[in-house]
């Protein structure tokens, strides 16, 4: 990647409880929606496994460091995490990466 573009990727996997995919699915989906108008937020992307039910993957990309850590704190995360938590299986895994290899589209007027 150029020196002067960093981009900092939180990979969050979620894995749903039987019969619990389509409440899970709509928690972090708001969560999605909400997360794209924070500030240095880049994009957020929810997929859903295509070999395991019931497992998703919200991928965020952050033009600054400290700006994942502090959305931990923010509303849109506290409910995310307040309406997931029952639905899942287990603890979701999450992680922060700084990306070595990453493209992103600049969305027009940005």
């Amino acid at each position: 990647m150029p020196d002067d573009v960093r981009i900092w990727v939180v990979a969050g996997s979620f894995r749903a409880r039987a019969g619990a995919e389509q409440q899970l699915t709509a928690a972090l989906a708001n969560y999605v929606v909400l997360t794209r108008m924070r500030p240095h937020c880049r994009n957020v992307d929810l997929v859903a496994s295509a070999t395991q039910r019931g497992r998703m993957l919200v991928i965020e990309k952050w033009d600054d460091p400290e700006a994942p850590r502090d959305h931990l704190d923010q509303p849109e995360t506290v409910d995310m995490a307040r309406a997931a938590v029952p639905l899942l299986t287990e603890k979701p895994d999450l992680d922060l990466y700084e990306a070595v290899s990453a493209q992103d589209m600049e969305e027009p007027g940005r």
